[in-house]
């Protein structure tokens, strides 16, 4: 994991081209994590590692980035935009009749990348009591959304942590 907090300063002070230089700081490291995530979604899923992390950058703002405090900031935020992201994704997927909105994806193309099973239904009941967990303590909440929706080791999110 590299230092970005040089890069967030920058964007405290007012850089307007430090939003750029996050982006390409951040993204490898944000697409490992994507793709972790994403091996545990179930088989079929329509949404990519790549959409992943670019729906989430967007989500945090996108070249507008807000002045985030340090790494750990950082990183948390774009977990839960993360989180957000499939939450949206699995409520959509349990309106719609079966197949009747899904999107039809060679899985022999290139750029395909399966995924295990995560019932939509267990996503959502993770995401509920997440929130639950939140409400008790936020400090665990966390460390749920960086190792469940994100992927991270325990080491690494015991680092964005600072514990």
């Amino acid at each position: 994991m590299s230092d970005i907090t040089p890069v967030l300063q920058s964007m405290s002070a007012g850089d307007v081209r430090a939003a750029e230089r996050l982006l390409a700081i951040v993204y490898d490291e944000l697409r490992m994590l994507a793709a972790a995530k994403m091996r545990r979604e179930r088989p079929g899923h329509t949404l990519q590692p790549t959409a992943l992390v670019h729906e989430a950058w967007l989500r945090l703002g996108g070249d507008s980035q807000p002045a985030w405090q340090n790494r750990q900031h950082f990183f948390a935020a774009a977990a839960e935009a993360m989180r957000r992201v499939l939450i949206t994704n699995a409520r959509r997927r349990h309106a719609a009749r079966r197949g009747a909105a899904a999107e039809h994806i060679d899985i022999d193309g290139p750029g395909v990348e399966m995924a295990s099973p995560v019932p939509d239904d267990d996503l959502l009941q993770v995401h509920e009591a997440l929130d639950r967990l939140g409400a008790e303590d936020t400090r665990k909440a966390e460390l749920v959304k960086l190792r469940y929706f994100v992927g991270l080791s325990i080491e690494d999110a015991a680092d964005i942590l600072g514990i």
